[in-house]
């Protein structure tokens, strides 16, 4: 195994959204090829509940994308405090984030494929395990899935928001109740080569040895 090779990959595969090349068609079989490798990941007793709705129909990922922008700039609080100049390095490009999201929220209809990953089962009241385990059964692939489509020259941006009109989207996809979405993935064939490592708070500052609080 090329340790370097798949260093990079994780530690390069960023949230893509204006480097999205909405005008190149993306193949049918290479989503495909991509969602067969992602379901590999671990899920909970090997149940096997992941779902994908992959859609590229114009008319729905519009609708899709009519929707995200209300929520985006109606619904939800966007970034703050990007010029404070005492702000941590780790948010030092909040603002550049913050266009880099309003780009994506009024241009996210012209994404040529929009996938869903879904887990089935309604569990938003349950508990602590419960949601653990079922966000563990679909969140691992839906991350997988991502490395994969990097790794074939497509970039993806993960977002939520949609999630806030979750009913809405099911009745337009044919989605059951008893499925649960989890995540929207914006895929597209993306522009340019090079992508860096993000901002990040230290992993070793993060990490505590035997208790809460103890680093090494």
């Amino acid at each position: 195994m090329d340790r370097a090779t798949v260093d990079h990959l994780l530690t390069t595969t960023r949230t893509v959204r204006r480097r999205l090349d909405f005008s190149k068609p993306v193949e049918p079989e290479v989503i495909q090829e991509c969602l067969e490798i992602a379901i590999q990941a671990p899920n909970g007793g090997n149940q096997n509940r992941y779902h994908f709705v992959v859609v590229t129909d114009p008319a729905k990922r519009a609708t899709i994308g009519a929707i995200y922008k209300k929520v985006f700039y109606q619904e939800h609080v966007p970034l703050s405090g990007a010029g404070d100049p005492v702000l941590p390095v780790y948010q030092k490009r909040s603002g550049s984030i913050q266009d880099s999201a309003s780009y994506l929220a009024d241009h996210l209809g012209e994404v040529p494929v929009h996938i869903i990953p879904c887990v089935e089962s309604r569990f938003e009241n349950a508990g602590t395990f419960r949601q653990a385990t079922r966000y563990g059964s679909i969140l691992p692939a839906a991350w997988s899935l991502m490395l994969a489509l990097r790794s074939r020259g497509l970039g993806t941006a993960w977002t939520t928001l949609h999630l806030y009109h979750e009913k809405e989207v099911a009745a337009l996809l044919g989605i059951p109740d008893d499925v649960t979405q989890v995540v929207h993935l914006s895929v597209a064939y993306y522009t340019g080569t090079q992508f860096k490592p993000g901002p990040r708070i230290s992993a070793r500052t993060r990490t505590y040895w035997d208790a809460w609080g103890q680093n090494r």
